[in-house]
């Protein structure tokens, strides 16, 4: 589904129901795109590639499987498998989310 309202865009930007939050290999819990955006900060070089790897990109099947933000999963598919990188591309779409929900 395609972010094109503003009820979309606080959906993104808000926490994921109960039981759809995405559990990193450290046993902590993220609910929100602006919840992983602050933890990838400092985020373990070891626990973010465990995620995200040659292999798979557990962030991007998350953030199109249950935030249903298609853009943002495919930007993440795409961006190199860095952490500087992925915090790049979620700063400018949660900025883009935030003037699209007027918050």
């Amino acid at each position: 589904m395609a972010v094109l309202e503003r009820d979309d865009a606080l959906r993104v930007l808000g926490d994921v129901p109960e039981g759809k939050a995405f559990w990193l290999c450290d046993n902590t819990n993220i609910k929100s795109v602006p919840e992983l955006y602050e933890r990838l900060k400092d985020m373990p070089k070891e626990v973010f590639e465990s995620h995200v790897n040659n292999e798979k990109n557990d962030f991007a099947a998350w953030i199109n499987d249950v935030q249903q933000d298609e853009k943002l999963a495919k930007e993440l598919m795409n961006a190199k498998k860095e952490r500087a990188q992925f915090r790049k591309i979620f700063r400018k779409r949660i900025s883009w989310l935030k003037k699209k929900a007027r918050v």
